[in-house]
């Protein structure tokens, strides 16, 4: 995870009495995972987090599955969904396992309520728009390229500053965090790193709220949504400090590896994930060995599913893909280059191809969103 990071008023002691103007006592909370083994933050409230004034059911959350009975490649043309709802539960999920849920969302409504993930840590990959995501360890602002990396127990909600707001969605089912072989034993990014601490955004605005009223806050365990009702703003804090805190990454400040032959994907790997990998493939220089093939190789993932999410640029292996397009190439099945683009290729110094993959070790499943966007010629677009 990032580095340590504090904000606000703390005490100079962990867990000793940290009194208010009025004398009275903050409120101290441990936020941390693993139990007490993991990373972990302390914050201090105005009010005690545990007050809650009325608790209700709000929502189960069930995928309606699409099985066609057949293993194929797939490829979904997500720019044609329905755009609508808010950032968070107006996401719309195509795929999903025991690990990961993939989503698109186009939200066109502000949030009216608070929203915390009990069960996993969330990543919202920022295609188009900007604004402020406001959370109980201060303000985080995005914008495009942006991957908001935010920790399962974080409260938040998406403040909206733009028109057409894009996002890729990853909800993982536990800590995503960066890759264990670009740290050493302290945590520390090493040299040969994509990034360093100093490309990550933390929150250094913290709004320190102490209004009385109604608030909600819908929390996430499993499959249950449940709605929090308190009396006082959730986003109260006026201090913490330690390791467990939402973060931003901007795509453009990961600095590609490149050889004089073709890079496997893992050199492009930004994050990894409980049984998952996210990797961000951004404008390079392409192989300068003489005869080098730039493009990538026929490979079959005999024990990961593959998805791609194009962004923006021309991606030189393929064809017929749009911007927002999303490409699944599940195990068993060899994919490669499209007929043409390996001769296409060969001389080619430089790609201006920005997309996000996510490899999966476990099977993906997929739901009847993903149903309505795909596009079935696309298993025969290798046929010349």
């Amino acid at each position: 995870m990032p580095s340590y990071h504090h904000l606000g008023k703390i005490p100079p002691k962990r867990h000793t009495q940290f009194r208010q103007a009025d004398g009275t006592l903050y409120a101290e909370e441990v936020f941390g995972t693993e139990g007490f083994s993991g990373d972990y933050s302390i914050l201090y409230y105005t009010y005690p987090p545990t007050q809650v004034k009325k608790v209700e059911p709000f929502m189960q959350l069930q995928y309606e599955e699409w099985n066609e009975g057949v293993q194929r490649h797939h490829h979904f043309k997500t720019a044609k969904l329905a755009r609508g709802g808010d950032a968070v539960l107006g996401r719309q999920v195509l795929m999903f396992n025991a690990d990961v849920a993939l989503a698109i969302a186009q939200p066109t409504v502000q949030m009216d309520y608070f929203y915390r993930n009990g069960g996993g840590d969330e990543v919202y990959f920022v295609h188009e728009g900007h604004g402020v995501v406001e959370t109980n360890f201060g303000l985080l602002p995005y914008h495009e390229g942006d991957y908001i990396v935010i920790p399962r127990g974080t409260t938040f909600r998406f403040q909206l500053e733009s028109v057409d707001i894009r996002l890729l969605v990853i909800e993982a089912h536990g800590t995503v965090e960066p890759p264990s072989r670009y740290l050493n034993k302290h945590g520390q990014l090493l040299e040969h790193a994509p990034y360093c601490e100093r490309d990550i955004r933390r929150p250094e605005e913290l709004i320190i709220h102490t209004e009385r009223s109604e608030f909600e806050v819908r929390v996430k365990v499993g499959n249950t949504i449940s709605r929090y009702w308190y009396d006082f703003h959730p986003c109260n804090t006026v201090g913490w400090d330690g390791y467990a805190y939402p973060w931003i990454f901007n795509i453009a400040d990961f600095e590609p590896i490149t050889g004089r032959i073709h890079q496997p994907p893992p050199v492009h790997q930004t994050f990894q994930g409980p049984n998952f990998v996210v990797c961000s493939f951004v404008p390079r220089k392409l192989d300068y060995h003489p005869l080098s093939i730039p493009v990538p190789y026929n490979h079959s993932n005999i024990d990961s599913d593959e998805v791609l999410y194009y962004v923006n640029g021309n991606f030189g292996s393929r064809r017929g893909i749009e911007r927002s397009s999303i490409t699944l190439h599940p195990r068993g099945i060899a994919h490669g280059p499209h007929p043409g683009a390996v001769e296409k290729s060969l001389g080619v110094e430089y790609t201006e191809e920005l997309a996000v993959m996510i490899d999966t070790f476990h099977p993906l499943k997929l739901t009847m969103v993903a149903a309505t966007c795909d596009d079935a010629a696309y298993p025969s677009s290798w046929s010349v």
